[in-house]
């Protein structure tokens, strides 16, 4: 074999190598990046129409919160939360409509505390993806229930539902990165981070 012939094979030797490790480099972001967003990966993979280009997304948005001073709720303000969400429960009786612009004014709050800003609702969606992704289905309902509500074309079955859906974001960020704990009785509930409600002190009642 001359030189020539093996400098070829040296250097297709790298390419290929080269080309290997990259594969794997990709796979393992990908895993990583599934294994962060969840369903959001999915979901950002289908409305973006390119994988790679979704993907860089997803580590912008990651980027992004990663250089935010996020910290968890202490006991007291977790406390105190619950027992405000547990007054807009009692108003949803009288003024549902107004219950649900409070929830979603709460959940607001309850961000701005934790250390994310609410510039806008794409944002807040985009931050809470990275660590609360698995309660951004909960929230988009919520929201789009909102917006028909505000132009008066919600049924109070939907301003229920939607109210139920801000609980479990709401929920979320107040527990959902702490230890897992019993709720306070006044919001007491079944699993609404799967969407469901074993306890009727945690659904709004339409009187």
């Amino acid at each position: 074999m001359t030189v020539f012939l093996v400098f070829v094979v040296i250097a297709v030797v790298i390419v290929v190598v080269a080309v290997v490790a990259l594969v794997a480099w990709t796979m393992r972001r990908r895993a990583r990046l599934r294994g962060q967003f969840g369903p959001e990966y999915d979901r950002t993979v289908g409305a973006v129409g390119n994988r790679r280009e979704a993907e860089r997304q997803l580590v912008s948005r990651r980027n992004h919160v990663e250089h935010m001073d996020l910290r968890p709720l202490d006991p007291s303000a977790r406390k105190a939360y619950h027992a405000e969400w547990a007054r807009l429960q009692e108003r949803f009786v009288d003024a549902p409509e107004d219950a649900l612009s409070g929830a979603d004014r709460l959940i607001r709050r309850v961000m701005a505390d934790r250390g994310y800003g609410t510039p806008g609702y794409e944002q807040r969606v985009a931050d809470l993806s990275v660590g609360h992704s698995r309660a951004l289905d909960h929230y988009r309902k919520a929201h789009r229930v909102s917006a028909r509500a505000a132009g008066k074309d919600a049924s109070t079955e939907d301003l229920r539902q939607a109210t139920m859906h801000y609980w479990a974001l709401f929920e979320e960020l107040l527990d959902g990165d702490a230890a897992r704990t019993a709720p306070s009785t006044a919001c007491a509930g079944g699993d609404s981070r799967h969407g469901t409600a074993n306890d009727h002190t945690n659904t709004p009642k339409d009187g």
